[in-house]
């Protein structure tokens, strides 16, 4: 229900009351004034008329007295009058309409007046009032009985009610119309201004704002949720600077991240590159020897520019993972981003006696994600495998679809994922340790070894990728790090 309705049927009602219990006390005082109008007049006229009786009997007889009182009986209608006995059975005519045991006041010379629910055959009301005739040596003749019916004061009861209800709807309707229009005009009119205004803070407008005049609480209201809205705005803006400037520091990291796995590849880049350049350098020299024969010149011709694509194939591998870049997602095959980030970490491992598989299907397995982003992830939990094997191994990388959970930050029910797994034989890890890898610059490698940003580089990339890390490890068994990512044209369950 509205508020300007709620109010106005508040007013109605409470008005109704006070009109009715208003109207219900006076209809109470006026039937009291008029059962006392009734009483005094009788009482007066029961009194003249009981007087006069006595005097007759006195004078002329009980006949003339009586007739005196049929006449009076006759001259007002409104009003029976009868000279009633006190002392003569309930049967007789002439005994008063009241129970015997109630007129031993009137016998004693006092008045008495009485409600009674029915006279003789007349179904009404009546007030019949008892004046007692005293004779003049002191005895008691009976009384005067005067019996008015109250069905006029019925009348007038209903008569009163009706109109107070009348006075009462009038005053209801008037009340509820001006109540309507007062609720809408300063109720509900500002309450759909502040509503349509709420309305557009929650879809992101906060370029609007509340013009409402009133000096009361909703202008109050209003007035704050305009501040409201320009310190919103305000945080927005501080928001976006601080997101960009986060965007741009974690660039920075990542950026500096690739440089340190570079620096860590040189040595092996160094010696794949040696290779290549000592055949040139010997064919080169052959060349150059005299007596050479055309065909010996055109095979180290040809042998010379193979190894020449093979180190700008390898210079070129390293520059593009160095290069920063932005995300640039895509439609991405992992098996590839797999195969060549192991290609580029082949010199690095072969210089610390490990062998790297690849367990990979034939099938593609796609993923919506920005490939350069992705082999620095892999990159990095690729040689935090190698630095774990100091002795040498084997590590597996493998790449297939698997169901499930994610953690309970992100939530979601159980799906399918792309899954990159890379198992090392390296000395483990304990829990402790376990709950802290992915924190930056945290770090159990020797000085030299790492910066302690690789992993925490890596857990971002995969949230950002809307997918998720585990890591399975025990000490002396090696570590287990399992990469979620949703599968290409499936939406993620939850966001990070």
């Amino acid at each position: 229900m509205k508020l300007a309705r709620k109010l106005a049927i508040a007013l109605i009602l409470g008005v109704f009351a006070v009109v009715a219990v208003h109207a219900y006390f006076r209809v109470r005082r006026l039937i009291a004034l008029f059962e006392t109008d009734i009483r005094h007049d009788s009482h007066a006229y029961g009194r003249a008329l009981a007087g006069a009786v006595a005097a007759v009997v006195h004078a002329d007889g009980r006949e003339r007295a009586r007739a005196i009182v049929e006449l009076a009986n006759q001259r007002e209608n409104h009003v029976r009058i009868r000279w009633v006995s006190l002392d003569v059975p309930a049967e007789s005519p002439d005994a008063p309409a009241a129970p015997r045991a109630e007129l031993d006041s009137v016998a004693r010379g006092e008045e008495l007046v009485l409600r009674l629910p029915h006279l003789d055959d007349v179904h009404e009301e009546y007030l019949v009032t008892f004046v007692p005739v005293v004779a003049e040596g002191g005895g008691s003749l009976g009384a005067i009985e005067l019996a008015e019916s109250l069905a006029g004061e019925k009348r007038y009861v209903r008569t009163a009610l009706f109109n107070t209800f009348l006075a009462n709807l009038a005053v209801a309707l008037v009340c509820g119309l001006i109540a309507t229009g007062l609720g809408v005009w300063f109720v509900g009119r500002p309450m759909q201004s502040l509503i349509a205004q709420a309305r557009r803070v929650g879809a992101g407008d906060l370029s609007a704002r509340l013009a409402l005049s009133q000096r009361d609480e909703i202008g109050q209201l209003a007035h704050e949720m305009n501040l409201m809205c320009d310190r919103l705005a305000e945080a927005n803006a501080r928001a976006a600077r601080e997101t960009e400037a986060r965007i741009a520091a974690l660039g920075q990291l990542r950026h500096a991240d690739r440089l340190a796995t570079v620096g860590k590849l040189a040595a092996g880049i160094a010696h794949e590159l040696g290779a290549p350049l000592q055949v040139i350098s010997g064919r080169a020299r052959m060349l150059c020897e005299d007596g050479a024969s055309p065909d010996e010149v055109e095979r180290d011709a040809r042998i010379i520019a193979e190894q020449t694509d093979r180190i700008i194939r390898i210079v070129r591998q390293l520059l593009d993972f160095a290069r920063r870049r932005g995300v640039e997602k895509s439609r991405v095959d992992l098996h590839g981003v797999t195969r060549r980030t192991v290609s580029l970490l082949g010199p690095l491992a072969d210089k610390r006696n490990v062998s790297i598989e690849v367990v990979a299907g034939e099938a593609p397995i796609e993923a919506d994600a920005d490939p350069a982003q992705i082999q620095q992830a892999l990159t990095n939990l690729v040689v935090n495998g190698i630095q774990a094997m100091k002795a040498g191994g084997k590590l597996c990388v493998e790449v297939h679809e698997e169901r499930a959970a994610p953690p309970g930050d992100i939530g979601g029910d159980v799906a399918t994922y792309a899954c990159i797994e890379v198992r090392d034989e390296g000395e483990g890890m304990s829990p402790d340790i376990v709950a802290h890898i992915f924190e930056p610059f945290f770090t159990t490698k020797d000085v030299g070894e790492g910066t302690g940003l690789g992993l925490s580089v890596s857990y971002g990339i995969v949230r950002e990728h809307e997918g998720f890390i585990r890591v399975d490890s025990e000490v002396g068994k090696g570590s287990r790090f399992r990469v979620y990512l949703p599968l290409c044209g499936r939406a993620s369950p939850g966001v990070s």
